[in-house]
């Protein structure tokens, strides 16, 4: 597998000359083992770093992990990933071949063996899990799953028992971005994960031929990390694999995915600014800060959900709804049972809906509520998460006229007539919500500001600008009160705001606002978020409306750049 693991092109790697075949050879592995492992995903969470600032990368490799963990793949699930890298590969016979290697001899190997076998298998993942592409991970599943629980046996073999006085050094070197090396430099004192199962050696000078060429580019730095390893406070689960290995001179030792360690001090390698050493501990199982970023995390992660329907929510909340939708999709086939298809048509009905398919939608939830009305009286409370209109009738009957789930109704009716089109309905539910959420809440609740962002969505659709501009206002006061600095619905209200604007002529105030919601969207969500999208092309559109030609183009391309990224090539979305 390899310990070169760098973030730059590969293709200036080696400048060496050779007049034999064998060295060329080593040369070639060596660098076949660098561009394996290239761009290793990590996460940085600096010491003051609040819970609601975390690097989202570091709080989904973890969720994912933790799901993919409770999950028992089966056999089919492994024949889809074989047959999706068939069609990725049709054009390469070199993988081709190894695909009918793992077909046939899957179960027969380890997971570790396969892990470090000079095939797609690791790349594939390492990549993955780097750009955070959820069809792969979820592809990847069983595989993820095998390789832990595979490294977590060998751990309790070879490191049971074990104390501080059997602690020991393992060594990984990267080539970084000088961006990353300075980040890492302000969080000196804080946590580093590394996203990915980690590959490290024993060998100091192993790691450290590979950051060498650090120096032939100026935007690149050269890393060895050293990492100090207490088998007796932690049960990370890492493995030393040479035996297993195609590499057994590199005594390697494989950590888990995700691990997590603290950055102890970083410092220039013999006055050379452009490689550093960096020493690093392996994060001890009672460790205040990673157990409070840990409990966090679970928290925002569904934790009252299981498996497949935990990871299908939390696709969606990363915006992978197709994906999320795959994975309910086959769990509807796969069930026979009427009441366990009932939380999955709501599921598919609420993709649909925020696909902007509302038939479709609408059929759903028609079909979760048709088997609750078998199972359950005319006036079971159960049927208000199904059908919005038969729970504000039943909670009419039977709660306080200001009771806090009254408002919760009217707002989804209001939302369902907003996608309609049927604007003054839409505006009548939503006032009705407002009416009940001031009278049951604190002023500065949340839910309130949810309420006058949907009327003033619905008053911006009836061109009602001043009353849009006003509502939007007072559900952005509220948010600034209630909600931190990066949140995402603070974004929102800066960008209806400019929306208002825009739309208004007030170009420079809805320039202002839709920056103000790019920075925090920068600040809290993945890369190629399609809120990213829309912030930009927002922009794009302000600057074209003001007649500044080269910036409206610039900020449609980064538009265009983000989407090129994270959609088909033939999605509607890339002609628009």
């Amino acid at each position: 597998m390899g310990k070169g693991q760098s973030t730059a092109n590969t293709s200036a790697v080696s400048k060496d000359v050779f007049t034999d075949i064998t060295p060329i050879c080593e040369s070639l592995k060596d660098l076949a083992h660098q561009c394996e492992q290239n761009a290793i995903p990590m996460s940085f969470v600096g010491t003051y770093k609040k819970l609601n600032e975390l690097d989202p990368s570091f709080m989904y490799t973890q969720i994912i992990k933790e799901i993919i963990l409770t999950i028992k793949f089966k056999q089919n699930h492994i024949q889809d990933y074989f047959d999706y890298c068939r069609d990725v590969f049709k054009d390469n016979k070199k993988e081709m071949e190894n695909i009918r290697r793992l077909e046939s001899h899957y179960h027969n190997k380890t997971p570790i063996y396969w892990c470090t076998c000079d095939m797609f298998l690791y790349p594939m993942l390492n990549r993955a899990l780097r750009l955070m592409n959820c069809d792969i991970i979820t592809r990847m599943g069983f595989f993820i799953y095998d390789l832990y629980r595979h490294i977590e046996q060998l751990h309790q073999e070879q490191y049971a028992g074990r104390t501080a006085a059997d602690t020991f050094t393992v060594y990984c070197g990267q080539v970084l971005s000088t961006e990353d090396v300075e980040k890492m430099m302000e969080d000196k004192g804080g946590l580093i994960s590394f996203n990915n199962f980690l590959s490290t050696s024993k060998d100091r000078n192993t790691s450290l031929r590979f950051v060498q060429d650090a120096t032939l580019n100026s935007d690149q730095v050269g890393v060895l990390f050293i990492m100090k390893i207490n088998p007796g406070e932690s049960t990370t689960p890492f493995a030393s694999i040479p035996s297993i290995s195609d590499f057994e001179e590199e005594e390697e030792v494989l950590f888990s995915m995700h691990s997590v360690f603290r950055i102890q001090d970083i410092k220039q390698m013999d006055g050379n600014n452009r490689l550093y050493e960096v020493n690093l501990t392996l994060t001890a199982d009672n460790d205040p800060e990673l157990n409070r970023l840990t409990d966090y995390i679970r928290q925002e992660s569904y934790p009252d959900e299981e498996g497949w329907y935990r990871l299908g929510s939390v696709l969606i909340k990363m915006s992978q709804s197709n994906k999320a939708e795959d994975i309910y999709q086959v769990l509807l086939d796969q069930t026979n049972d009427d009441e366990d298809k009932v939380p999955i048509y709501h599921r598919l009905g609420a993709i649909k809906h925020n696909q902007g398919k509302h038939q479709e939608a609408l059929a759903f939830h028609e079909k979760s509520i048709a088997i609750k009305q078998k199972t359950l009286p005319p006036n079971h409370p159960d049927l208000a998460t199904f059908y919005h209109n038969i729970v504000l009738e039943i909670w009419q009957q039977s709660l306080p006229p200001n009771h806090p789930d009254l408002a919760s109704s009217y707002n989804n009716i209001g939302a369902v007539h907003y996608s309609m089109g049927t604007y003054p309905k839409a505006l009548l539910s939503h006032e009705k919500a407002l009416d009940i959420r001031q009278q049951s809440l604190p002023p500065n609740h949340p839910d309130l500001a949810s309420s006058y962002n949907n009327i003033g969505n619905v008053h911006c659709s009836m061109s009602n600008y001043p009353k849009a501009l006003l509502s939007h206002e007072k559900a952005l006061e509220i948010r600034q009160q209630s909600l931190p600095p990066n949140h995402p619905d603070l974004a929102s209200s800066f960008n209806n705001i400019g929306a208002v604007h825009n739309s208004m002529g007030n170009y420079s105030k809805a320039l202002s606002s839709y920056k103000k919601a790019l920075e925090i969207r920068q600040q809290s969500l993945p890369h190629n978020h399609p809120d990213l999208t829309s912030s930009y092309n927002n922009i794009g559109l302000v600057y074209y409306n003001m007649g500044d030609y080269p910036k409206a183009l610039l900020y449609h391309e980064k538009a265009l750049e983000i989407r090129e990224q994270s959609l088909p090539p033939n999605h509607s979305d890339l002609a628009s």
